[in-house]
């Protein structure tokens, strides 16, 4: 029996997604063993070696250096772009999330963006950034939380001045939290402030951690992670790197699948009252086969200012923006329910497997059963 190490946080869904990914590996190939985190990471090294074991999977924690020496074939979850470039690891892929959020805010019709979180890794600067980037591409600024040095547990002097800014940003403001801490952080900070969310501040997340989403006041907004899956995926590649096996350094990419919309973010920041109600149709009769001329004709407009319209406030056509709102629910469909293909196939009144399948691949660049093999937890084979 293999006997692995696993030292990745159970605090966070992050952490809790590749636990499971790799507790599924073995159950089917294995059974391994596996030596969970300690309260004390230092003192548990002794422990570690003399429990001989085949494997670790771990955090870039304080000790990576001291389990590295070790030379037992290693795979590390990793914070930050400062680790050995000859042991495998598990990233997050930064640019396809801030894509993803610089799109539902720009969507919802939010002019006013923000960016919140702490430069203390890599991965917070690398979300930034993408975000500022992708916002910047659409025409818009980004209102960046600058926080100032100062010494640790100031928490009060902190969330004064967290405040201060969100109370500062024009209005109404869509706001994206590096992680859903900081999200549900952000919903606190509105509550103190009597700000309203979503009306005057919608707020998103990553991560979609369903204790944090649900205990945030109201519900967090969140980005979905295929973490399970890459946590099975990094089983799979030590199993290999255990048996001696020549492969070559690999990164394994954690990716964002969809947004889960609570209601910190459901509202359309669009003040046209034809747009909303165009708006509206789409995604009520999303199911059903629409045309752009049926969209047109709930308004009062012509075609070609509504037209004009949606490309100006949402920066979507009326069709592309069809075709999103009916492929983000085929999304949902294939990721939260184990509906068959064919079945959904029906659900949107499309002729058959092969059309849905086209439909879905020009909007997310991949086929629908590799989809939901990709992000569906516990759909592996």
């Amino acid at each position: 029996m293999k006997r692995i190490v696993l030292l990745l946080e159970t605090s966070r869904a992050f952490g809790r997604g590749l636990i499971k990914g790799i507790a599924r590996y073995s159950k089917i190939k294995g059974p391994w063993s596996f030596y969970k985190e300690p309260t004390d990471l230092k003192s548990s090294i002794p422990h570690l070696t003399n429990w001989n074991p085949d494997g670790i999977i771990m955090r870039d924690s304080l000790i990576k250096k001291e389990l590295l020496n070790l030379n037992i074939p290693t795979i590390l979850a990793v914070h930050d772009s400062s680790y050995p470039k000859d042991v495998p690891v598990i990233k997050t892929e930064s640019q396809e999330i801030a894509k993803l959020a610089s799109g539902h805010l720009i969507g919802k019709g939010f002019k006013n963006l923000a960016f919140f979180g702490f430069e203390d890794f890599d991965w917070v600067k690398e979300r930034k950034s993408f975000f500022v980037h992708f916002n910047s591409e659409a025409g818009y600024e980004t209102h960046i939380y600058k926080p100032k040095r100062r010494k640790k547990n100031e928490w009060e002097r902190e969330l004064l001045e967290v405040s201060e800014w969100i109370k500062a940003l024009p209005k109404p403001v869509g706001v994206f939290a590096c992680n859903d801490d900081y999200g549900q952080h952000i919903l606190e900070v509105c509550k103190i402030a009597k700000l309203k969310v979503p009306e005057e501040v919608a707020v998103l997340g990553v991560d979609n951690d369903p204790m944090i989403c649900d205990i945030s006041d109201p519900p967090l907004t969140s980005i979905a992670l295929n973490v399970e899956t890459a946590g099975y995926e990094a089983a799979e590649l030590m199993d290999k790197m255990i048996e001696n096996k020549k492969i070559p350094v690999k990164q394994i990419t954690v990716s964002p699948s969809h947004v889960v919309q609570r209601q910190s973010t459901d509202i359309l920041a669009v003040n046209d009252i034809n747009v909303s109600r165009a708006i509206g149709f789409i995604k009520k009769n999303a199911k059903n086969k629409i045309l752009v001329e049926d969209v047109v004709r709930t308004t009062e407009l012509s075609k070609r200012t509504l037209e004009r319209k949606f490309r100006k406030m949402i920066h979507r056509s009326i069709y592309n923006e069809i075709q999103n709102v009916r492929i983000e629910l085929i999304t949902k469909m294939l990721i939260e329910t184990d509906l068959p293909i064919s079945q959904i196939t029906s659900l949107f009144d499309f002729t058959d497997v092969e059309h849905i399948s086209r439909y879905f691949k020009r909007g997310k660049g991949i086929g629908l059963r590799e989809f939901r093999k990709y992000h569906k937890p516990g759909n592996y084979d």
